[in-house]
C-alpha cells in the first residue's frame, strides 16, 4: 500500500467536483465559507473548473468533463491533496472515463470525500494500492464552529494524528438549509454502539459481567467457503476453541448481540486492512470491470480486512441485498471484522427487518466482531477512515477508537 505525502503547513488543497458541484445553497455558502476558513489556516487552494457548476445529471458537469478535471487535478504537481466538494449520484459514470493505470503510476496524492466519492476512494485502494481518506466533503468544512471530527480529519491529512475516537452526540435532523446554510450540526442524539461479539461468554446487553474479545492477531481470516466451519480469530482470554460446530443452525447462536454498549463492561479489539465505503456505490461496482477486489484481497490476505460500511439511499432490504451481493462476489473472504455506520434510514423497520439484522444476516456467518451505529456515514459526525491502512478498532464499553498504521 502506498501512502501519499502529508499536507504541510502552507500546502495547497485542490478542490474537485467529480460528483455534485456547489452551485446552490446551502452547498455554495458552505463551500465558500470552507475556503475562507482553510485560507485562514494558511493553506493555499486550487479550484477545479467544475466546483461551482450544476450542469450535469447527478454530477457537476458531463462525465467526460468531470473525469478530465479529476485526472488533471490528481496529476497536477501544484496541489498537494484533493478534497471533493460534495457527494452526489452518478460518479460511477465518471470513473468509466478515468485512466487508473496512469493514476497507479503517478505520485500518490491524498483524496478526501465520502458518499459518492466511494467510487474514487475504493478504487484507489483496490486498483492502485493507494490509501485515501473517507471523511467529510469540502463543503462540510464551512459549518462553524468546526466540530472535533473536522479537526481530526485535518490532523489525519497533515500526519499529526494517527488515532481517532468516537463522538458523544450525533445529528438525526439537521438545521441547515437555504435560509441558514452555515448552521452547525444539531447534535442531540447520544451515540449508542451495538455490538455482535462472536463469543458465547460475551456480556449480554443487560448483564453486569465483563468480557473481552481480541481479533487483532495477524494472519488470514477465514476463506468465504469455510467461514462457518473454521476458527477465524482467537479469544484474548479463552481456550482457543471454535465458536460453534460450523453447522448453519449454529451460526445465529455463535455470538451475542449487545443492544446497548453502555451496559457492556467488556472490550473488543480487531485489526485488519480497512476497506469499504458507501454500500450504494459498492454494489454498483460489484462484478464490473472495476471489481478487482479478489486480486486486492490476495495481495493483502495475511493482514485480513476490516470492512467499513454505511448507506445513504438504501432501505433495510436493500442493505441486506447489498450484503448478500458483496458476500456472493467473495468480498468478505478474509474479513476480520465489520465497522457499520448509522444508515440514513436509521430506525427503519420493514416486514420485521431492521438495519441491524440486515447486516447480521450475512456478517454473523463469519464469526468476527461487528460494530454497528458507529460514527461513520451520512448522519454526522463521522470519524475519518484511512482506507487501505491497517486499522485497529477498539471498543471499551460504549467508547470506540481507531488507530491507523501506514504499512
Amino acid at each position: 500500500m502506498r501512502y501519499p505525502q502529508f499536507l504541510k503547513n502552507g500546502g495547497v488543497i485542490g478542490f474537485v467536483a467529480p460528483s455534485f458541484g456547489c452551485n446552490m445553497d446551502p452547498h455554495k455558502s458552505k463551500f465558500d465559507h470552507a475556503r475562507e476558513l482553510l485560507k485562514e489556516r494558511g493553506f493555499g487552494e486550487k479550484l477545479g473548473p467544475n466546483c461551482y457548476l450544476g450542469e450535469g445529471i447527478g454530477i457537476s458537469s458531463t462525465p467526460e468533463n468531470c473525469a478530465e478535471e479529476l485526472m488533471e487535478a490528481y496529476l497536477d504537481p501544484e496541489s498537494d491533496i484533493l478534497i471533493a466538494c460534495a457527494g452526489g449520484e452518478l460518479m460511477c459514470e465518471v470513473i468509466s472515463r478515468m485512466d487508473f493505470k496512469t493514476i497507479r503510476e503517478a505520485r500518490p496524492k491524498w483524496y478526501l470525500g465520502y458518499s459518492d466519492n466511494t467510487n474514487m476512494i475504493f478504487l484507489l485502494a483496490t486498483l492502485c494500492d493507494v490509501a485515501a481518506v473517507y471523511g467529510p466533503n469540502g463543503a462540510s468544512f464551512g459549518l462553524g464552529p468546526w466540530h472535533t471530527s473536522m479537526e481530526d480529519t485535518l490532523g489525519i491529512l497533515k500526519g499529526s494524528l494517527k488515532e481517532v475516537h468516537g463522538y458523544e452526540k450525533w445529528e438525526r435532523e439537521g438545521l441547515e438549509g437555504e435560509e441558514n446554510p452555515l448552521a452547525p450540526w444539531n447534535l442531540q442524539e447520544e451515540r449508542v454502539l451495538k455490538l455482535w461479539v462472536p463469543w458465547e461468554r460475551a456480556a449480554e446487553a443487560d448483564a453486569e459481567t465483563a468480557g473481552s474479545f481480541d481479533a487483532s492477531e495477524p494472519g488470514r481470516a477465514g476463506d468465504m467457503s469455510q467461514s462457518v466451519k473454521r476458527e477465524v480469530c482467537s479469544l484474548a482470554e479463552g481456550d482457543g476453541k471454535n465458536f460453534g460446530s460450523g453447522r448453519e443452525e449454529d451460526v445465529r447462536e455463535s455470538g451475542r448481540l449487545i443492544e446497548d454498549a453502555r451496559r457492556f463492561h467488556g472490550s473488543l479489539r480487531m485489526t485488519g486492512r480497512l476497506i469499504g465505503g458507501c454500500m450504494d456505490c459498492l454494489v454498483n461496482l460489484t462484478g464490473t470491470r472495476f471489481d478487482k477486489v479478489w486480486e486486492f484481497q490476495e495481495r493483502y490476505a495475511e493482514d485480513g480486512f476490516l470492512w467499513f460500511l454505511e448507506s445513504c439511499d438504501l432501505n433495510v432490504f436493500a442493505i441486506r441485498r447489498a450484503m448478500w451481493q458483496m458476500e456472493e462476489a467473495g468480498w468478505f473472504r478474509y474479513v476480520k471484522g465489520f465497522l457499520i455506520g448509522r444508515p440514513l434510514c436509521y430506525g427503519q423497520e420493514m416486514m420485521g427487518l431492521d438495519a441491524y439484522e440486515a447486516v447480521l444476516a450475512v456478517a454473523r456467518k463469519y464469526r468476527v466482531p461487528v460494530v454497528m451505529d458507529a460514527d461513520l456515514g451520512h448522519l454526522p459526525p463521522a470519524m475519518p477512515i484511512v482506507s487501505g491502512s491497517i486499522g485497529t478498532v477498539e471498543v471499551i464499553g460504549n467508547d470506540i477508537r481507531i488507530e491507523y498504521e501506514y504499512r
